[in-house]
């Protein structure tokens, strides 16, 4: 099973989107996954009930920190998720994606957690 279609398991049977993401990586972080899950519980609906930044957005950034951290800051790595992700969903921030407004949804959540890891999988 690919690392996308885990993603979209994960997210179908439970899990919020940020969730969805840091589990799908947890083979490879050094956290229990009941501590990804813990870590992520707060993003549902992006940061804010979403008014923030996208949970999926939030979990490829931390999977980026708990995968490449080594005492240094990662932000040229972040602004290209960042980009990378603005770029295929069409915003990061959750009601533009969800079309809270305006009624035109950008990206759908499984779109949206779909993009966020593999953003992170061309990165490595």
């Amino acid at each position: 099973m690919s690392r996308i279609e885990k993603s979209m398991e994960l997210k179908h049977n439970g899990n919020n989107c940020c969730q969805s993401v840091l589990l799908s990586f947890a083979d490879e972080l050094d956290l229990s996954e009941d501590v990804l899950k813990r870590m992520g519980a707060a993003f549902g609906a992006g940061m804010g009930g979403m008014e923030g930044t996208c949970g999926a957005l939030c979990g490829a950034e931390m999977v980026l920190g708990l995968k490449e951290y080594s005492g240094k800051p990662l932000m040229k790595e972040a602004k290209t998720i960042y980009q990378s992700f603005k770029e295929k969903s069409g915003a990061t921030i959750c009601k533009e994606l969800k079309g809270i407004g305006t009624g035109t949804v950008l990206c759908s959540c499984d779109d949206c957690v779909r993009n966020a890891v593999q953003i992170v999988e061309e990165i490595q």
